[in-house]
């Protein structure tokens, strides 16, 4: 007899063999058959219970212009009249655009839709249009740009569906996958595919979720008008919230990204009681490391990031981190890349304290870190004058050495990126700089470079840099 293992296997060969054309016996192509209509069975059953809970979402801008104004012929022929010119008239604009949202809760008559900021931007009207064609004004009650996520508000004194969120945690590649939502206005479209991929990060030199949020990678197709829909898994629950695609026309190549649910679920309760959503900072600056740098930091093998600057004031200062430290983990979270930290402490509560694992100087040691509130970006950009140094150190290899023309004693570590408005900016660095001497003492590798930047026992630190085949002084004080 067969188990329910070599069932299954089976049933997806006789599935295979009925796609493909292979010929196949008469008995088995009856139950080749019935494992297809068991599959469209599924996704009949999803579709049921999850349109009703995705809407349609209008949005309307409102862009008032100056318009020049058009003289008469009366004006072009004899000169204006006697009016003052100086007044401008303004006219109004009126742009519309749409996408797809997920009821996700119902308080009273409140009736909560999760739709991505991009939908909403900054709208001055809101709509949203139910499955079954009712239509509500709505309100923005909170949107966050880093996610990119919204939420709307309307009420409703009947029923209303919810949708299921489940938990994308356990998505795994190769899951089933549905996309729901109203691509080019194509209302209650449902698109079949697979989980393509998993933890997926934005695009490069994209600002979208970098850092904040990963992605669910998925070939169902998407379009101009599912963002803001569910993505959801064979069970009708939402694991996701349709985002962007990945597409060189605008239309789906099988290059879709979706929200991880888990990642919005926290943003929708921060939307209702606080309008926005709150991420923990730890004011450092941080990034990759070349082999050669890993080398040198004797840190091959090793998961982590590099923290390359550390602002004044920050919990990261007042914790005792500093230049040139490695973390490791956070929380008891092992710390995969640059980007993977900047998540794990996005998602860290503000007031809360974290235990922080890194390598200084090639030992290892922890410190306990009080995150604080994350403030806008703009805000932050303000205070680079307070990042400390401000600059970031890379080894110089031959291959560069030649492409420069630079002598073999000209130094052996190079400035990579200099801040600008940071001490190390103000001081007169400069990317290409090849730093030779710390006070006084030779740099050899990043790890020397290190050790003698934190240096606490001197307030000021000399650098002996090689630039243009001169070597100048150049001095940062802390």
């Amino acid at each position: 007899m067969l188990n329910e293992r070599n069932r299954r296997t089976l049933g997806v060969l006789l599935v295979l063999g009925l796609l493909v054309g292979l010929p196949i016996a008469a008995g088995a192509e009856e139950k080749g058959l019935q494992a297809l209509e068991d599959i469209q069975s599924s996704f009949r059953s999803v579709a049921k219970k999850v349109l009703p809970s995705v809407v349609e979402v209008n949005v309307v801008d409102v862009v008032r212009r100056s318009a020049p104004r058009f003289r008469s012929p009366f004006e072009f022929f004899f000169g204006p009249r006697d009016r003052d010119d100086s007044e401008q008239r303004e006219r109004e604009y009126r742009r519309e655009g749409l996408g797809s949202g997920v009821i996700v809760r119902k308080t009273g008559s409140k009736v909560y839709v999760l739709t991505n900021n991009h939908v909403v931007g900054s709208a001055d009207e809101i709509s949203v249009r139910l499955y079954d064609e009712r239509a509500f004004e709505a309100e923005l009650i909170g949107r966050d740009e880093k996610k990119d996520l919204a939420l709307v508000m309307f009420e409703s004194a009947g029923s209303v569906p919810v949708a299921e969120l489940g938990d994308s945690d356990q998505v795994q590649v190769g899951d089933w996958a549905l996309a729901v939502g109203n691509p080019y206005g194509f209302e209650s479209t449902v698109t079949a595919g697979i989980v393509s991929a998993i933890g997926r990060q934005s695009v490069h030199g994209s600002r979208l979720g970098r850092g904040f949020t990963d992605y669910i990678q998925t070939d169902a197709a998407i379009n101009q008008g599912n963002s803001g829909g569910a993505l959801v898994n064979i069970r009708s629950q939402v694991i996701g919230i349709n985002t962007w695609i990945a597409s060189p026309s605008g239309g789906s190549i099988g290059l879709g990204f979706a929200i991880p649910i888990n990642n919005a679920k926290s943003a929708i309760d921060d939307f209702i009681t606080k309008g926005k959503v709150e991420y923990g900072w730890l004011g450092i600056t941080v990034g990759g490391l070349s082999e050669e740098a890993a080398e040198q930091l004797d840190l091959v093998g090793r998961d982590g990031a590099l923290v390359y600057g550390v602002f004044q004031g920050s919990p990261a200062e007042k914790a005792g981190v500093l230049p040139g430290d490695y973390i490791t983990r956070i929380a008891g979270e092992q710390v995969e890349d640059p980007n993977y930290l900047l998540s794990i402490v996005a998602n860290l509560d503000p007031g809360d304290a974290a235990r922080f694992d890194l390598i200084r100087d090639g030992r290892p040691m922890s410190v306990r870190v009080r995150i604080e509130a994350r403030d806008e970006e703009e805000e932050i950009a303000k205070r680079s004058g307070k990042l400390w140094p401000g600059l970031s150190v890379v080894p110089m290899t031959d291959q560069v050495r030649e492409q420069l023309d630079l002598p073999a004693n000209a130094g052996k570590v190079i400035v990579g990126v200099v801040r600008k408005g940071s001490p190390a900016d103000v001081a007169g660095f400069r990317t290409g700089d090849l730093i030779r001497k710390v006070n006084g003492k030779d740099v050899e590798d990043v790890a020397d470079f290190y050790r003698l930047l934190n240096d606490s026992s001197k307030r000021e630190r000399m650098f002996h840099v090689y630039r243009g085949g001169n070597e100048i002084l150049l001095g940062l004080v802390r």
